[in-house]
């Protein structure tokens, strides 16, 4: 059957392969992008099923007029992938002020502008998806990006609480938490460092190393493969609130998990003492 997918980020990376799945699948498609000028090569090759938006995903008045082109070009919204974002590395003491405001904005704020603009139609016909790419950022720590991360970790606390509100009412909602992609860093404003002290050198110096270094970028997936899953993902008819994607994804994801379920256990006995009851029985 023949969808309507609404996509945001779509000019470059991930948000560019999942527009370019959904066209092949035969799907409407309308893409969002700051300059929707670089998806014309897909509007000639699709120009029946796809509409180029141009959107900041931070406006909030923006997404909704967004929204209200592409129900008035395909008559509803069956799915949105909320994809816009970047990340900006750096130590949390030393980056400014102005780049952790814009990451929160862009990789949270407009997810949930996209998504407030969105629900309307939705629950009038009772039914849609909303995906939002999250990353394994949001179950791990890394020196560096402790801002990106946070704003990738609000994103699936936010679908997670979403699809308590929204399922009842016909709306799935999912996290995906893909590990890096080959683009998500390569291309050109995806990724922004910011100068860092002396004293960060050892932790977050090398983990900057690591992002620039030619090596790197030839160990990171495609975006295809991502792309591809999502789609799956959102033609699941009982979707997981949070999914990993990628084997090293999933690998870090259970790790993280079993790690903190061991310091848990382990803490317990404090943890448990926060309440007066225990101390209670303890004593």
């Amino acid at each position: 059957m023949t969808e309507t997918y609404f996509v945001t980020g779509s000019s470059v990376g991930l948000g560019r392969s999942i527009v370019e799945a959904a066209l092949a699948q035969g799907h409407n498609v309308v893409a969002t992008a700051r300059n929707p000028a670089v998806l014309e090569d897909l509007a000639a090759r699709y120009s029946g099923q796809l509409l180029a938006v141009r959107l900041d995903v931070t406006d909030a008045e923006g997404a909704r007029d967004a929204v209200r082109q592409a129900v008035d070009k395909f008559g509803r919204l069956d799915v949105l992938i909320n994809n816009a974002g970047f990340s900006g590395v750096g130590s949390i003491e030393d980056m400014p002020l102005e780049l952790i405001e814009a990451q929160l904005s862009t990789n949270f704020l407009g997810a949930v502008n996209l998504t407030r603009a969105v629900l309307p139609t939705m629950r009038a016909r009772a039914r849609g998806r909303i995906l939002l790419v999250s990353s394994i950022g949001a179950r791990i720590a890394t020196a560096g990006a402790g801002v990106y991360y946070a704003s990738k970790a609000a994103v699936s606390a936010l679908a997670e609480t979403l699809a308590l509100e929204v399922g009842p009412l016909g709306i799935q909602v999912t996290a995906v938490e893909p590990g890096a992609m080959r683009t998500r860093f390569a291309e050109a404003g995806s990724l922004q460092v910011s100068p860092f002290g002396p004293a960060y050198e050892a932790t977050v110096g090398t983990t900057i190393g690591m992002m620039q270094s030619p090596e790197y970028n030839n160990i990171l997936r495609d975006p295809d493969g991502v792309a591809a899953m999502i789609l799956q993902v959102a033609a699941l008819d009982d979707p997981p609130s949070r999914i990993l994607a990628g084997a090293d994804s999933f690998e870090m994801g259970i790790g993280s998990g079993d790690a903190r379920r061991a310091s848990d256990l382990h803490w317990e006995k404090l943890s448990r003492s926060a309440t007066v009851e225990e101390r209670l029985l303890s004593a």
